[in-house]
């Protein structure tokens, strides 16, 4: 049975279709002309409207010299999209278009005021129901709809320009309307300025009065406190007893210092009197003029001694004389550093007693400024305090001033100005005849020869069988059969085929794949249909290369087509035999025309390889159910193919992936060379070629793939293959 839904098996006839046009051309243009002589009539009859337009600039108006004291340009508010959005509510409030009605009494006019002169079609509609009666709305919220209808208040697009807008019968009103709402609204302005300007003079005046006493109050506070502490400023603005203290501390500090330097110089005159050792490394001992003069006799009696002990012996009464002189005269030295060391540790006690009274002095000072400190406190407090409130009051001294002086002389600038008026309109905006009587035409044209185009599409008057809708019940895989003419023809033939296979090397891969027509099976009467297949160059058939497949536990069965995409049909029927028997089987389509996976499939638009590796889809969005057997197909697939095969580098973790997943991956490459199935070839491949013809074509092939490393290369032709019966449910191949 036919897989091809009903839809598929019939075509538009555009032809037929599009001369529904000129057939029917009488009425399209009698409906096209009512429908336009109508538009026409409507934009005749119909009452003119004029529209004015007034437009105000939103921003500061404040003039340099009147800005009040201490506030620059940049103090004023921001005028943003916010802002001006703000005032085009403000401009089209209730309040300003009330003021504007009164003024200039819309509420007496039949255009604002539906109910003052009602027509007939009006009252009929009002009593059967289909429309409101105007009587049941006050006069005042009517004025106000009819008035909203007609105004538009719109931001100039990147401006501070507001736009007024409004819509009359009468072009002069329009204009008058349009100011007059300009008007109110700078007058609102000025209104709210006035109130505000009069509530801050009348909150500012008590406010001053009261924080002059709170002020005065806060000043008593603070010198009352200071004279009750009896805080007495020093030098440095600092508390006199902090200051004391700290010159009591310095004090103290240097002597301290005194103290120990006469307590360490003591220590080591001590100690060279008592080791009886040499008081010249003293510096206090040889400051001493006494002992220095000493020192000198010592050197000379030395000195006299050594001279004498040249030419004497030591018991010579002279020599025994100057040595006892010495011997006094260093008892002498050793008096005059007890003088001194007794000298040292008096000024070193002399230290301690003042250091002992500068430390008394200092706790009392210490307790006497941590008081000060805590008092200081409080009083900061104080002062702050009445410092807050007088900078507070000549805040609002300041402010109440520039207030009074702005509601005495009336000076209070608006934030906008009007920028231009509302100019009387010459010339209605609507309505426009021509625009309307053609935009008329042009629609009723087009909707009437759409209508008609579909009247005759959904009649079937316009549909046609499609070229090769009707099939046979039981078709056959366009192969080609084994070859029953003599020699000369075989000849010819494959002089003809060459020239085809030149031709079609010529056009390389971009070569567009025509669907083989279907082939009538043999007739059992004629003897030479049956004549069996020889081969020629060792080629297998069909058959031989399945079971050679499943005999090897091949993972992947490489395909390559020299002759184009007539031979790519061996791919599809190995694939079947070998799904036949019982193995999960996927084929890849790799050929441009994409002529392995049509035959296989109801369609040839179906997501592919292509979009596999542009990211475009997944695994599960690429495999497909064959229609004829029960292997999958990944077709070529829908994106781009520049740039699926800039992703060309992914094709090995593809083909790893498919072939955990099945237990043989058919690949058809079509007329690819060594160099280009290098990708794809893995562990457990077996790479095959396709053949129709023994030509040259196929063995110049053959042998360039045997040169580039794959010697085990097996030729494999469809021609005389025979497939068995479809599975139940499905057709065979067409």
């Amino acid at each position: 049975m036919s897989v091809q839904s009903a839809a598929a098996d019939v075509d538009v006839d555009l032809r037929q279709l599009f001369a529904s046009l000129a057939r029917n051309w009488l009425r399209i243009v009698l409906v096209t002309l009512v429908l336009t002589g109508l538009a026409f009539a409507f934009a005749w009859l119909a009452t003119p409207q004029y529209k004015a337009v007034a437009k105000l600039e939103i921003g500061s108006r404040e003039s340099v010299f009147t800005r009040p004291a201490g506030t620059t340009s940049d103090d004023k508010p921001a005028t943003d999209e916010e802002a001006v959005a703000t005032e085009v509510q403000i401009m089209s409030s209730p309040d300003i278009l009330k003021k504007v009605a009164s003024d200039l009494n819309l509420e007496k006019l039949p255009e604002f005021d539906e109910a003052l002169k009602m027509s007939a079609l009006s009252r009929a509609l009002v009593l059967v129901g289909l429309k409101s009666d105007p009587f049941d709305i006050p006069p005042e919220e009517r004025v106000l709809k009819a008035m909203h209808d007609k105004l538009n208040v719109y931001g100039v697009e990147k401006s501070r320009v507001i736009a007024v807008e409004f819509s009359s019968n009468d072009p002069k009103l329009a204009a008058q309307v349009a100011d007059a709402i300009a008007q109110a609204y700078l007058a609102s302005k000025g209104s709210a300025k006035m109130e505000s300007n009069t509530a801050a003079t009348g909150f500012l005046g008590p406010e001053i009065t009261d924080l002059q006493n709170r002020v005065k109050d806060a000043e008593a506070k603070v010198a009352a406190y200071r004279a009750q502490s009896d805080l007495l400023m020093g030098g440095n603005n600092s508390v006199l007893a902090t200051q004391q203290l700290s010159e009591l501390s310095s004090e103290l500090s240097r002597v301290r210092a005194n103290r120990a330097a006469a307590e360490a110089t003591a220590d080591s005159v001590r100690k060279a009197l008592q080791n009886g050792g040499t008081l010249d490394s003293v510096p206090e001992v040889l400051s001493s003029e006494l002992i220095q003069r000493l020192l000198e006799r010592q050197v000379e009696l030395r000195t006299n001694i050594a001279d004498l002990s040249t030419t004497l012996l030591d018991n010579h009464p002279r020599i025994r004389a100057l040595k006892s002189q010495l011997a006094d005269l260093n008892d002498q030295i050793r008096n005059e550093a007890q003088k001194i060391l007794k000298g040292l540790a008096t000024q070193a006690q002399t230290a301690k007693a003042r250091e002992d009274q500068l430390v008394q002095e200092v706790n009392t000072l210490k307790a006497a400024s941590a008081r000060a400190g805590e008092q200081q406190v409080e009083l900061d407090a104080l002062q702050r305090d009445a410092n807050a409130q007088r900078q507070q009051l000549e805040s609002y001294m300041a402010s109440y001033r520039e207030a009074a002086s702005r509601a005495d002389r009336n000076y209070l600038p608006v934030d906008a100005r009007l920028l231009s008026k509302a100019q009387v309109p010459t010339e209605p905006y609507f309505p426009k005849i021509g625009p309307i009587t053609g935009a008329a035409a042009a629609a009723s044209l087009l909707l009437m020869a759409i209508s008609t185009l579909l009247r005759e599409l959904f009649s079937g008057r316009a549909m046609r069988p499609a070229a090769g809708a009707r099939f046979e019940p039981i078709e056959q895989v366009a192969m080609p059969v084994a070859r029953t003419e003599p020699a000369l023809a075989d000849a010819e033939d494959e002089a003809s085929d060459d020239s085809v296979a030149d031709e079609r090397i010529g056009q390389g891969t971009v070569m567009e794949a025509t669907p083989a027509e279907p082939v009538d099976p043999p007739d059992p009467a004629q003897p030479e249909a049956r004549r069996s297949w020889q081969p020629r160059l060792g080629e297998i058939d069909v058959e031989k290369a399945a079971e050679k497949l499943i005999a090897s536990g091949a993972a992947r069965a490489i395909f390559v087509s020299p002759e184009g995409d007539e031979a790519a049909a061996t791919a599809v029927l190995v694939a079947r035999e070998v799904s036949d028997a019982g193995l999960r089987v996927l084929l890849l389509d790799l050929t441009a025309s994409g002529a392995a996976s049509r035959p296989m499939l109801d369609s040839g638009l179906l997501p592919g390889i292509t979009n596999l590796l542009a990211s475009e889809a997944q695994f599960s969005d690429v495999i497909h159910p064959d229609l004829y057997s029960d292997a999958h197909v990944i077709p070529v697939g829908t994106a781009d193919p520049i740039r699926a095969m800039r992703a060309a580098d992914r094709l090995p973790i593809i083909m790893q992936s498919l072939t955990t997943a099945y237990d043989l991956v058919v690949v058809e490459c079509g007329p690819a060379d060594a160099q280009g199935i290098g990708r794809l070839v893995g562990d457990g491949t077996e790479v095959f070629l396709s053949m129709l013809e023994a030509d040259d074509e196929v063995t110049q092939a053959a042998v360039k793939l045997i040169e580039n490393g794959y010697p085990d290369v097996t030729l494999v032709t469809p021609v005389g293959y025979e497939p068995g019966d479809p599975l139940p449910g499905r057709r065979s191949a067409a």
